[in-house]
């Protein structure tokens, strides 16, 4: 595990909930006058005591929380939470913690329901498409409106819904589906088309429905329960275009003489390795991709949907050719939960992305008493009319100080907007509406950022977990200056610690120290062991390695280390000389370079590891005594008496 990230995970351990000051909740101790609450330690006792395998007693809690925070007021009192470098790390873990409270989950949650649901349920539809231009939007948009409603007025006066289509529809489409679409399930076309479709009983006509596309207009012929996922496979014969009467006839003969092998006993896989003429699936057996409700045509679709697991249609014919289908697998859908994650994702990608956080500005506007000027707006569109360019626009209403809107009491002005809109310039002439749509981003901006502010007075929830996180990073930071790269660096005083606490590091049974060759020939070997004698030890294995094996060829491959027996087959063979000799077939020439040490290392490299660890630990035990000497901690424990276990 990362150890940065270990040890914010252990000031979540020792997190701070802070509650509101009251008389009900005194100090449990001061550090240099400093004030920390009774909640907030019985918080971590309890959290702590639930999540221990082995209990600790109050009192040793206690210590621990105090260490904790000694450690975390020495990386105060050394300036580490005033840096760039963790003020920017901090701030993103607090964009990252503020994220789930600018959103109403609630609207995300129900529309999460409602995808599920409609996952659940197909709907076999038609429609009548009148196009948008995407370039030209503005005009297209109308005609493409009365468009609609001169049709719908058609089919309310009785005629063919089909008929009309293939007139009137501008779905490219339509040409080969006379505008039917067959089922649909959630998520398989714009949201505002799945909406009409899912909320028209059966038999009916929506009116004209908006989309990003255009105008369409919906005939909801049936529904059905979703019958799941299948996963197929297929021998196929292609027809191509223009074919001749007796190309169709012999297409058809090959696609029948298939299925007799079938039935003579061949196996699927056999017959599709000599018949199909599908590339895609030619070398997986005939096995295509899991298949759902309106990913591929209805005449393949109908059949193998039929099918049980493990059955084989008979030929069918579809416009691509003639096929016969097996199906290898059928599943279900997954539960809510299991799909929870995915259905928020394909949420945040269509229509319904960012109805959370809409959802929650609105009721943000009313918590804040939110007050629009209208006047000022209009008077921002004249100024827009009567200047020559955006930049001139963005100039003159710089200097205007006059309110635009107030929120919770605090006034935003036409010049804040201005710098707001003189970063979002984007080339194009601005319009009365594309000005209207920029006031209310910045509206909406500006609500949000507010809320953010407050996110730590409104729920001790956030407020404890980004002090949690803020902590868990001082610890980092000051426990790796003081302790981990501390000990790591200081060479003097491994060397010291090491020949002090010689003895700890003593062994029963010999060791083996050196490297172990393992050479592709004779000659390679020879010119190894001549190269090790110029080498010194602890780079040794790392140079040969890199030296020898020049380019993609592999000639040896070498290790350095301290050996035990049992740890190497090559050392055990030839220098303890136990066991059998072990030949590895791409480097079967094999050697030990080195000596035994028969009771303990000669060097704290040896086990420098270990010698580390060791260090670092007293490096711990002489900093805490150092940090309890430094600062007053005053224990009230009179109040520790009141601490209770949940």
């Amino acid at each position: 595990m990362n150890t940065k990230f270990s040890t914010i995970l252990l000031a979540l351990a020792f997190g701070v909930v802070t509650l509101s000051a009251q008389n009900s909740d005194p100090d449990i101790m001061t550090i240099n006058g400093k004030g920390i609450k009774k909640s907030e330690f019985e918080y971590v006792y309890n959290k702590n005591s639930q999540q221990q395998i082995e209990h600790k007693t109050l009192e040793e809690y206690l210590q621990m929380f105090k260490e904790y925070k000694l450690k975390v007021m020495e990386a105060e009192a050394n300036g580490i939470d005033t840096t760039s470098a963790f003020l920017s790390e901090l701030q993103g873990y607090r964009k990252q913690l503020a994220q789930p409270y600018l959103i109403d989950t609630e609207v995300d949650e129900t529309l999460a329901k409602e995808a599920y649901a409609r996952l659940q349920e197909n709907v076999e539809v038609a429609h009548i498409l009148f196009m948008i231009e995407e370039n030209n939007p503005s005009k297209t948009k109308e005609k493409a409106y009365e468009k609609a409603i001169a049709l719908k007025k058609r089919l309310d006066a009785g005629e063919d819904f089909t008929k009309l289509a293939r007139e009137c529809s501008e779905d490219p489409s339509v040409s080969r589906n006379d505008g039917y679409l067959g089922y649909i399930k959630g998520f398989m076309t714009v949201y505002p088309f799945e909406q009409a479709a899912y909320t028209t009983e059966v038999g009916n006509i929506t009116e004209p429905v908006l989309s990003r596309f255009g105008y369409h207009i919906i005939k909801v012929m049936s529904r059905r329960a979703d019958p799941g996922e299948v996963l197929p496979a297929h021998i196929m014969v292609m027809i191509p275009k223009g074919a001749t009467e007796s190309e169709l006839k012999a297409k058809e003969e090959k696609i029948r003489e298939a299925y007799q092998k079938l039935q003579e006993g061949a196996t699927f896989e056999e017959v599709v390795e000599q018949y199909t003429e599908d590339p895609s699936t030619r070398d997986t057996e005939g096995k295509m991709r899991w298949v759902s409700t309106g990913r591929t045509i209805k005449e393949f679709e109908d059949v193998i949907f039929a099918l049980g697991k493990g059955e084989i249609s008979e030929p069918f014919k579809t416009p691509f050719g003639w096929h016969i289908a097996k199906v290898v697998d059928k599943r279900g859908l997954q539960s809510y939960e299991e799909m929870h994650k995915e259905i928020m994702r394909r949420i945040s990608r269509d229509e319904r992305a960012g109805s959370g956080r809409k959802s929650l500005i609105a009721k943000l506007k009313v918590e804040y008493n939110y007050n629009f000027d209208g006047d000022k707006m209009s008077q921002l569109k004249e100024t827009l009319k009567s200047s020559a360019t955006d930049s001139l626009f963005a100039n003159i209403i710089s200097t205007d100080n006059a309110t635009l809107f107030t929120l919770d009491g605090v006034a935003y002005s036409v010049a804040d907007f201005a710098e707001y809109y003189s970063k979002h310039l984007t080339g194009k002439s601005e319009t009365e509406n594309s000005l209207t749509s920029k006031v209310d981003k910045y509206i909406d901006k500006a609500v949000i950022e507010y809320e953010s502010s407050k996110l730590a007075d409104k729920y001790p929830d956030f407020k404890n977990l980004y002090n949690e996180y803020r902590d868990g990073m001082l610890l980092f930071e000051i426990s790796n200056r003081e302790v981990w790269d501390k000990a790591a660096q200081d060479t003097k005083g491994l060397k010291k610690f090491f020949k002090k606490n010689k003895n700890k590091y003593s062994w029963s049974e010999p060791r083996f120290k050196g490297v172990v060759v393992q050479c592709k020939n004779d000659s390679i070997a020879m010119e190894a062991e001549k190269r090790l004698q110029e080498l010194d030890y602890e780079i040794s294995a790392t140079t040969l390695n890199k030296e020898m094996n020049v380019g993609s060829e592999r000639v040896l491959k070498a290790k350095r280390g301290l050996f035990e027996i049992g740890d190497n087959a090559v050392v055990d063979y030839r220098v303890f000389k136990t066991g059998k000799q072990v030949v590895d077939e791409t480097f079967p020439v094999s050697f030990a370079k080195g000596k035994i040490l028969k009771k303990r290392p000669e060097s704290y490299l040896d086990v420098k590891g270990q010698v580390t660890a060791d260090y670092q630990t007293k490096l711990e035990k002489d900093w805490v005594e150092y940090l309890n000497k430094k600062y007053e901690v005053v224990i009230d424990y009179d109040v520790v008496s009141t601490i209770k276990e949940k």
